[in-house]
């Protein structure tokens, strides 16, 4: 838990753009691989990595970087629990009452939910990819609400990177983003409570 504090306090928008400047010989490598990391590593900043590549590369390089790496990364979480979901102890899970309803939910409606979650920043991103993985929902459908729901995510966040002078120098557009923001990281907390509880109560 500690290494995990000391990760976040030093991932910082500042640390980060001097890590891209630092490592600019190896092009959007860095940044890149920062977004793809975070799929595997939720505790990492993505909206700050985000907004760090946008500062760093310009707005639609920046975004072109962090869309793509995060549906590489999205895309290999979720066919690595693909290939788990036949395992033994995840059948297992899976027959738990509680899973079998989300599952079921997530089967059901398919592209609209996961594409409505993906659009949302505070989102948590790692579950929907499992819980997505799990199900019976094939890949082409997982694409395509995540390259859809991620470039609109995405390209909010990259906007607000690339030009936050203009959010620092005007309080009203940063009184007016923040409050959005807040309500973002509210339903997105309300979603991952949700999908952990599903998780919890199917452990049991």
């Amino acid at each position: 838990m500690e290494i995990i504090e000391t990760l976040k306090e030093l991932l910082t928008l500042e640390n980060i753009l001097d890590v891209l400047h630092e490592y600019k010989s190896f092009g959007p490598l860095p940044g890149f691989f920062l977004v793809v990391l975070e799929a595997f590593l939720p505790f990492l900043p993505l909206i700050v990595i985000v907004m760090a590549n946008a500062a760093a590369f310009g707005l639609w390089y920046g975004f072109l970087i962090s869309w793509t790496g995060t549906v590489v990364g999205a895309s290999i979480v979720f066919l690595i629990v693909k290939k788990l979901r036949n395992r033994p102890w995840v059948k297992k899970f899976l027959e738990k009452e509680k899973v079998k309803s989300t599952m079921s939910w997530i089967e059901r409606h398919g592209f609209g939910p996961i594409f409505l979650l993906f659009c949302f920043p505070f989102t948590p991103s790692f579950l929907i990819n499992v819980v997505a993985g799990l199900s019976k929902m094939k890949y082409h459908t997982f694409f395509l609400a995540l390259v859809a729901g991620k470039m609109v995510m995405i390209f909010t966040i990259s906007y607000i990177g690339y030009d936050i002078v203009s959010f620092i120098r005007e309080p009203i557009k940063t009184a007016i983003t923040l409050t959005i923001m807040f309500v973002l990281w509210y339903i997105g907390k309300i979603v991952e409570k949700k999908l952990q509880n599903s998780i919890k109560i199917g452990d049991e």
